[in-house]
């Protein structure tokens, strides 16, 4: 892992030539990604197939949806594990979590390949195919799911290989699949009149060379090295990558619930207008990918945002933070104004690239036109959600980004689908599959409300949070203190224990320099990082966010604590509390590792006469706290905290500090 320091830049440097830098790459490899699926219905719209067989693979989307949520599921889990596993130097942990995602995954792919080929044409029909595209549909979906374990499993290793240190490998592997599709599909289509099964082909095709270019890597990448023992399934190993990853596995499902609803509207209120079951399932799946285009231009540039946003909250430059965030919604409502303006004066840009409609053109358009002015009216309200959801993740805030996340197509828009056409089609025949278009804008407007709430109070309480610790008003110096050789303790302790106060007392009974908040104002001296982030870092709220896509801030904070320990500990002999420094040191021969427990009813005493709290607050405060500094350590350690096996000495200061001290002073005086 590099020095913290490294990244001293990002606080340094112009915003917007970072900015550049940074989404760059991120904007062009969503791109890319967004190519498969929009090249396919491109030369599909403009064949003999029209419109059609856009329906038709508008119909399977939601199938490549889920085959997808399994893959990023594992995939970012498993990034995410590789990261935490780099900061622990466990090589160990991150081949066997990899290889037994791999493993899982393929197992998957399997089952839901039999699936799609047992149930196809009932699954098909839920998701809105009727008689005209169920053919077609079946006859797209048949190939592809042949060929879902290489799919997923070149979806999981790309978050792998970025994890791994080599975002450009990735963004190649994307990149040569993209452009294999791309020149296949009008070859496959148009002269060897293959149809839908030539798109289908040479979607495959590409995504099998994505596939084999992701797992050369894999013969040596970085960090960790692959054996055949790697792919034995530990799942035991393999519980931390997939909590981590659950998050994208709960955002493909939630896409997945939205496409087959408003697929099966759209179907149901076709069939009763002029348009017909099939116009309408067109028309939104090119209004789809055409959002898709939209949308990853505004993630990637807030992506490439994340590493300046997340630095800068830690460093506590506020200013630029609010900065960055200037910059991000700016260029995202430039993107946007222009995108709104092409799609409100002169939507058939977009309908036309996908071919005209054939012999019901008139029809085509006619529907084409209502749904890119009225369902995509108010995209400037959807970005700028999906903008802010990620913003909050990138600054700490992980309910506020689930709530932005999800509000508006769970809450609002899934709702509202259902609502508005049955509504409408009482009062006029007919009338449903229009103002089933209403439910975008209004769910926009909703959610978009929420949004400006959330980012209000943001900017409101920027830099206002309060340390966790309960003693914030104690003097601290920020200096290593001169010391003697000997031992090094160090104390982790339940919350209520008074091992704190035990280790201040031990520590100058014993004539050796104590450090607690210490080390935090240390290690932000050294990293730049500021002490709320550094002293909040193992709490719930941190530790959550390592469920999103930006790790690196919380990773650097950890690190900075490290280094400070290390450097304390190589000063002499001294007592330490806290911030897993038992497992840091764990290879110091000196070290003395001690947990200190107490009966519960004595610690809720405690914490009630230290801080003047109610039963119920200072119940609530112990829980909060053990929980909090059991995630950190286990996530430091890969350790259980509190277990005996850890520890030196464990201790019940039931009976009170004063013995404690005395009885460690009686047993280490003669010895250091």
């Amino acid at each position: 892992m590099e020095n913290v320091n490294d990244n001293s830049f990002l606080c340094k440097e112009k915003i917007s030539k970072l900015l550049f830098k940074f989404s760059v790459p991120c904007v062009i490899s969503l791109l890319i990604s967004a190519l498969y699926n929009i090249v396919d219905q491109i030369f599909i719209g403009n064949s003999e197939l029209g419109f059609l067989g856009n329906a038709a693979t508008g119909v399977v989307f939601p199938f490549i949806v889920i085959t997808q949520a399994f893959a990023w599921w594992i995939g970012d889990g498993c990034a995410a594990h590789l990261s935490i596993c780099q900061g622990r130097n466990d090589v160990e942990k991150s081949h066997k979590s990899i290889g037994s995602g791999i493993t899982l995954l393929f197992i998957i792919s399997i089952v839901l390949m039999i699936v799609a080929l047992l149930f196809k044409e009932p699954i098909l029909k839920q998701f809105g195919a009727g008689e005209d595209t169920l053919g077609m549909a079946s006859s797209y979906l048949t190939i592809l799911c042949i060929f879902f374990p290489f799919f997923m499993l070149q979806n999981m290793l790309s978050p792998v290989i970025r994890s791994d240190g080599s975002p450009i490998y990735s963004m190649l592997c994307l990149a040569v699949g993209a452009i294999v599709n791309i020149i296949l599909d009008p070859i496959f289509i148009f002269v060897f009149k293959w149809g839908i099964e030539g798109a289908a082909w040479a979607t495959v095709i590409g995504q099998v060379v994505s596939f084999i270019i992701s797992a050369i890597y894999f013969i040596k990448p970085k960090t960790f090295k692959m054996s055949l023992k790697s792919f034995i399934p530990d799942f035991k190993i393999f519980k931390e990558p997939a909590i981590l990853g659950i998050s994208s596995f709960i955002t493909q499902i939630a896409i997945v619930a939205i496409s087959l609803v408003c697929n099966m509207m759209l179907f149901k209120y076709g069939v009763l207008s002029k348009y017909g079951e099939n116009i309408p399932i067109s028309i939104i799946s090119i209004q789809t990918k055409v959002f898709t285009v939209l949308i990853n231009l505004v993630v990637g540039i807030v992506l490439g945002g994340q590493p300046i946003l997340g630095f800068n909250i830690g460093a506590g430059r506020y200013d630029r933070v609010k900065q960055t965030y200037k910059y991000i919604l700016l260029i995202t409502l430039a993107i946007t104004v222009v995108f709104t303006l092409v799609n409100e004066i002169y939507p058939e840009a977009f309908i036309l690239l996908f071919g005209d409609g054939g012999e019901f053109s008139d029809l085509y358009l006619e529907y084409g036109k209502y749904t890119f002015r009225i369902f995509m009216s108010l995209s400037i309200i959807t970005c700028f959600i999906k903008m802010n959801s990620l913003f909050f993740q990138a600054v700490e805030k992980p309910v506020f980004a689930t709530v932005s996340s999800l509000a508006r197509d769970l809450l609002f828009f899934l709702p509202l689908v259902i609502i508005l056409p049955a509504i409408a089609e009482k009062k006029e025949s007919g009338s449903g599959i229009i103002a089933l278009l209403y439910a975008a804008p209004i769910a926009d407007i909703l959610a978009g409300i929420i949004a400006v709430i959330f980012t209000v109070y943001f900017f409101k309480h920027l830099g206002k949070e309060k340390l966790q610790d309960q003693d914030n008003n104690e003097e601290v110096v920020c200096k290593i203190q001169d010391s003697k050789p000997g031992l090094i303790f160090t104390i982790a302790r339940e919350h209520g224990s008074l091992g704190k106060l035990i280790g201040k007392e031990f520590a100058d009974k014993m004539g050796i320099p104590f450090y607690s908040k210490e080390i935090i104002a240390l290690a932000a001296s050294k990293s730049g990082l500021c002490e709320e982030y550094l002293s909040n870092v193992h709490s719930k709220q941190a530790l959550v966010s390592s469920l999103y896509l930006s790790k690196e801030i919380s990773e650097e904070a950890i690190n900075a604590q490290k280094e400070a320990i290390n450097k304390i500990a190589e000063k002499g002999s001294c007592v330490i509390v806290g911030r897993a420094a038992d497992y840091i040191l764990k290879d110091n021969p000196n070290l003395v590792s001690i947990f200190i427990y107490a009966n519960y009813k004595v610690r809720v005493k405690n914490i009630m006469e230290a801080y003047n709290d109610s039963e119920d607050v200072s119940k609530k405060n112990i829980k909060s706290s053990d929980d909090s500094r059991a995630k950190y350590y286990e996530l430091i350690s890969n350790r259980k905290w509190g277990h005996k096996h850890n520890y030196t000495l464990c201790i019940d200061s039931s009976k009170g500090k004063d013995e404690v001290v005395n009885m460690l002073y009686n047993m280490f005086k003669d010895k250091n």
